[in-house]
């Protein structure tokens, strides 16, 4: 039998002799066309020729010449273009000799819609509905507070549209004080509208102008002797204050401003960033980008600051703790990308350097408890794997849950932990559908092949374990499944509840293995099964009541054709709601100005499909 031949090694001189000296981009291959390395380039040539020269100081570098086979580029017209698409190539390739921000997720923002009541609301993703929209905020903590101190402040609406049109008496939000009820008209147009305004002032940054105003308001009405209102705009301008005393830092000048600092340290990084828009201070959020050795805090926020701002509309302005590598390159990228200048700033005074050191200080601190936390997933990994008796490291781990309320809208979650604990980027979730409602059993079936064929067939990477939070039953399933696609090198285990459910009391079946193991209480390894279970089960019912909320705010008589807006309205009305229609019969619903014998069997026939 004639064995195939190793692939020829890479002729870097024949390769360079072709290259162009014009700007862009290279991407280094290996032997089986998966990417390594993404590199822009002022001069191509010139740039591809430094990783091929007879001495290399760099033991990174040397290591990624070793497995280059091949080399592709693409031209641009200027540095800054090809800066531009070498990090949107990073993200989609995701080579391994590439500094790679792992943070690519949408931030929420706050809307203020556009409708005579606006209502105010956090808001992900492309912003599309037509509004005034304050933000990004670095997490859902940090817009969730903001909106909850303007709902006991400003009291604006949070419902939906629909809601709001057909509400004949105020809801909950009203009687607890969180919303000043102007669906049944207790607060008027004019009046909603100088809350409104109110708001809009206080998402801007101009607090300071807002709680003036308020003040000569107060006075006013106290002038007139109203003293109700007058206490209410008292309350209101204390709870301001006590907003501005938590915000100690804030941009006195005004505008949209990041500040970017970022540490080093053992071969990881952290580059911590404060958010400020509008004069205002959003708050701060760690990032931990993946990077390779040997590299500098310039290269870092280099890589960080294109990476990131790919995805995030830039600031005016950006302070640094250290100068980036190609900085005015940079600069140029982060202002195309804007559509006007975007300013870098390294070397600042007074107010502004007082903000650069707290984000300095906050990327040490973030990044020392970061290694530690990392040191502790690793112990907890090497105690899974001792208790476990297995012979290799344990690198990657998946685990399975199902969740659902008596068959309806059943969820499963698959989460996915590597050394670094918990991968949030690979998580995912599957809408189950065409099982008998309440079928576990089926659930995990489907849930795991839908998973395994696609890792399968996009060869992409396996876990070293797979938990299935159930017993027997549910560990069957696995096996079945992975039998049936030909995959194996994958450790099965079931995570069943110990006598009374109690934690701690966790019993895991082994596939393979008629004894389950228990493990003690207080074992590291314990711990991290629990951990990976408890988030399984956190991701599952989380995305099983987005599910089932969805489901349960479409009605009935949105699916039936020939129903619009109106005659539902109209039904509503005559029958006094939807429980009280479901149980009309077909000449009570023809009674109805406009409803005819064939579109009342249809209504009927949509609430009583078997008849």
């Amino acid at each position: 039998m004639t064995q195939p031949s190793a692939p020829a090694p890479f002729d870097a001189r024949a390769f360079l002799r072709t290259l162009t000296p014009l700007p862009g981009v290279y991407r280094m291959l290996d032997v089986e066309g998966q990417v390594l390395y993404v590199g822009k380039a002022r001069n191509l040539k010139r740039r591809v020729a430094s990783y091929f020269r007879k001495t290399v100081d760099s033991a990174k570098t040397r290591a990624l010449v070793a497995q280059i086979a091949g080399v592709e580029v693409t031209v641009t017209h200027t540095e800054a273009e090809a800066l531009l698409l070498e990090h949107t190539l990073i993200q989609r390739f995701r080579p391994r000799y590439n500094i790679l921000l792992r943070d690519d997720k949408s931030y929420p923002y706050l809307l203020l819609t556009a409708h005579p009541y606006p209502r105010l609301l956090i808001h992900r993703g492309p912003r599309r509905a037509a509004g005034r929209y304050f933000g990004p905020y670095p997490s859902a903590t940090a817009v969730r507070e903001t909106l909850t101190l303007l709902q006991r402040v400003f009291r604006l609406r949070q419902c939906e549209d629909g809601f709001f049109a057909h509400r004949s008496r105020p809801c909950l939000q009203y009687q607890i004080r969180r919303c000043s009820g102007p669906c049944t008209e207790m607060i008027g147009r004019a009046e909603y509208a100088a809350d409104v305004a109110d708001v809009v002032a206080f998402l801007e940054g101009r607090s300071g102008e807002l709680i003036d105003a308020l003040v000569a308001r107060m006075e006013v009405a106290a002038g007139h002797w109203r003293y109700e209102e007058a206490a209410q705009l008292r309350d209101r301008i204390a709870m301001l204050r006590q907003v501005q005393e938590r915000q100690y830092v804030s941009a006195a000048e005004g505008g949209d401003l990041d500040v970017v600092a970022v540490a080093i340290e053992g071969g990881a990084a952290c580059v911590q960033v404060f958010f400020f828009r509008e004069g205002r201070s959003l708050g701060n959020k760690p990032f931990y980008p993946r990077m390779p050795e040997e590299q500098t805090p310039g290269q870092v926020l280099s890589a960080f600051l294109v990476q990131y701002y790919l995805n995030h509309p830039p600031p005016a302005e950006i302070l640094l703790s250290h100068e980036p590598d190609e900085a005015a390159v940079v600069a140029e990228a982060l202002g195309e990308r804007a559509g006007r200048k975007v300013q870098l700033s390294m070397r600042v005074r007074g107010e502004r350097a007082r903000w650069l050191e707290m984000a300095n200080r906050n990327a040490a601190l973030a990044l020392a408890a970061d290694i530690a936390s990392r040191a502790g997933v690793r112990r907890r990994f090497e105690a899974l794997q001792d208790a476990l008796g297995l012979d290799a490291a344990i690198e990657r781990m998946e685990c399975f849950d199902i969740s659902h309320t008596q068959g309806e809208a059943t969820v499963a979650s698959c989460v996915v932990f590597d050394g670094e604990g918990p991968r949030k980027s690979d998580y995912r979730r599957y809408n189950i559908e065409g099982i008998t409602p309440g079928d576990d059993y089926a659930a995990m079936h489907q849930a795991l092949t839908r998973r395994y064929t696609r890792l399968r067939d996009e060869d992409a990477p396996l876990p070293d374990l797979l938990f299935i939070d159930g017993g027997r039953g549910q560990l069957a399933q696995a096996e079945q499944v992975l039998a049936e696609l030909g995959i194996d090198g994958v450790h099965l285990i079931g995570i069943a509840k110990g006598p009374d459910r109690r934690p701690g009391l966790e019993v895991l079946h082994l596939s393979g293995q008629d004894r389950p193991l228990t493990l003690p209480a207080e074992s590291a390894a314990l711990h991290l099964v629990q951990q990976i279970r408890d988030e399984a089960h956190r991701f599952a019912i989380t995305g099983h009541r987005q599910r089932r909320a969805q489901a349960r705010r479409t009605s009935t008589l949105e699916a039936i054709p020939g129903i619009g807006p109106r005659r539902r309205q109209l039904l509503l009305k005559q029958f006094g709601g939807l429980q009280q229609l479901a149980r009309a019969g077909v000449e009570d619903i023809a009674g109805v100005a406009g409803i005819s014998k064939a579109l009342a069997q249809r209504i009927y026939d949509a609430f009583h499909p078997d008849g």
